[in-house]
């Protein structure tokens, strides 16, 4: 079976820093597979957060996770400082792509790269809805 390959840009316009807790390590003692998506959860909400928006906030919609992909490239530990960059690209009527890359801060060393697809809801209506226009102009190189 061929192995997933996830191609990203050499650079992602949003960092930030995230410290891996003994809560996110497995009985191997590295971080937990299931877990790595919750770290790269907070960095999506941080990522937002720097735009003004929140999951539930994106002018005027919600978010909600369509599906997600990712590649492991190497063991991350208790105590690391994982840098985790992100993007949006690949837009569609609904949503887009979150695309994003881990590296342990001290040594460089990617941990994970993936994309983590999104829609845009209303809460209200109970359904998804188009991307917002002030949502999609932030990303003007990837406009379809």
């Amino acid at each position: 079976m061929p192995r997933i390959q996830i191609d990203l840009p050499d650079t992602l316009p949003f960092s930030c820093e995230i410290q891996l807790y003994l809560s996110h390590m497995n009985y191997g003692g590295h971080l937990d597979n299931a877990l790595l998506l919750t770290v790269v959860s907070e960095a999506r909400v941080r990522y937002l957060k720097s735009m003004d928006y929140t999951e539930l906030s994106v002018e005027g919609l919600g978010i909600i996770v369509a599906d997600a992909a990712l590649q492991y490239k190497s063991e991350a530990f208790h105590g690391e400082t994982m840098v985790v960059s992100m993007g949006a690209a690949d837009f569609s009527k609904y949503g887009c792509d979150l695309q994003w890359r881990m590296t342990d801060l001290a040594s460089g060393r990617e941990v994970a790269r993936g994309k983590t697809g999104i829609v845009f809801f209303d809460y209200t209506a109970r359904r998804i809805s188009p991307v917002p226009d002030g949502f999609r102009r932030r990303f003007p190189s990837d406009q379809t």
